[in-house]
């Protein structure tokens, strides 16, 4: 196990480099940090530190990067996550105040994400099978028809518009609507979707013989929308930031941006990384589990609404990247947009 005076040697070259960009050497790292020993002691501490694998040259010189091995031991020894600064939190409440549905929610957080962090932020829509009800309304339009509105605890909302053979004009068609919506939110609300459309399955039996035809058209709509299979979708912003950090990949920044177009490549990797709700992991290198991502490191986190997490949100860049300013920005992205979700 590496001792504290070899990893505090790892962490000032880890910060140089993604400072600088540029090959560490024990010179430098004598100058720019106190470390508090020899220069000899220094380059013995990173022979060591080569030895394991932590850091390698790049070429001939004696000058020094991080391994993937190197940034995970920095981010595993990471003791404490700094807050945002007051300007960070104005910008993430700022930004995120007002947005007037789910899709604005996403597009704003994704934006927001790419100008904090410089890097490309990616979110996952909430996860059906993750999502519950959180309410039904039932409201009349004109004689022959009830509009049905279904709203997720996400945010997300269905309409479904049922069609009547009778007119629902009298004040006992007023009564069986406040009865329709009283029953449907009894047995459906707080429930996850696919329970609460077996839930509502019965729910015709427990009306009068002449109103069960429509309680049973709008059980079987809100069924198509409860139970229906959709592609999940995430989406992307600040792609263009990789142009920034075009050296620090191999070859070529081709590999990242074809599996960026690979939605089902983050969607995977999201929602690997997001079951553990604020927990911020940290996927470096060729532990991403794609060969187009080998070159790159994904922070991400959960969001949902109180201890559920419906889906994750964070960023992808080069693994030269600032983890803890990072690591910090994705956390405290993510708390605000659960606190939109669930007021």
């Amino acid at each position: 196990m590496i001792d504290e005076r070899k990893l505090a040697v790892l962490r000032a070259i880890v910060q140089d480099y993604v400072q600088t960009s540029e090959p560490v050497g024990s010179k430098a790292l004598l100058e720019r940090h106190h470390l508090g020993v020899s220069a000899a002691t220094v380059r013995n501490d990173m022979a060591a530190l080569d030895e394991e694998g932590l850091i390698s040259a790049l070429h001939t010189s004696a000058s020094r990067v991080p391994t993937d091995a190197g940034y995970r031991l920095f981010v595993d020894r990471l003791s404490e996550l700094k807050p945002p600064s007051v300007a960070e939190r104005t910008a993430i409440s700022t930004n995120l105040q007002g947005a007037v549905d789910l899709d604005d929610v996403v597009d704003r957080t994704v934006r927001l994400l790419a100008s904090l962090t410089h890097q490309v932020a990616v979110m996952q829509y909430p996860s059906l099978t993750r999502s519950s009800v959180r309410h039904f309304e039932v409201l009349p339009m004109g004689a022959n028809r009830l509009m049905v509105v279904l709203i997720l605890n996400t945010g997300r909302v269905e309409q479904r518009v049922i069609e009547s053979s009778r007119e629902l004009l009298g004040a006992d068609d007023e009564q069986f609507i406040a009865d329709l919506r009283s029953r449907l939110n009894a047995e459906a609300s707080g429930h996850q979707l696919t329970d609460a459309a077996s839930r509502l399955q019965s729910l015709p039996e427990s009306f009068a013989l002449s109103d069960r035809d429509l309680v049973g058209a709008v059980v079987r709509s809100l069924d198509n929308a409860l139970v229906e299979e959709r592609e999940e979708r995430v989406v992307l912003a600040g792609t263009s930031n990789l142009i920034r950090f075009n050296t620090d990949f191999p070859l070529t920044i081709g590999p990242v941006l074809e599996a960026l177009e690979e939605h089902v490549v983050l969607l995977n990797l999201l929602a690997t990384l997001s079951n553990e709700g604020e927990v911020v992991a940290v996927r470096i290198g060729h532990e991403n589990p794609h060969v187009g991502l080998s070159a790159t490191s994904v922070v991400s986190t959960g969001y949902g609404t109180g201890s559920d997490v419906v889906a994750g949100l964070g960023v992808l860049g080069p693994t030269r990247m600032d983890y803890p300013t990072t690591m910090a920005s994705v956390r405290a992205v993510a708390r605000y947009v659960s606190e939109i979700l669930a007021s």
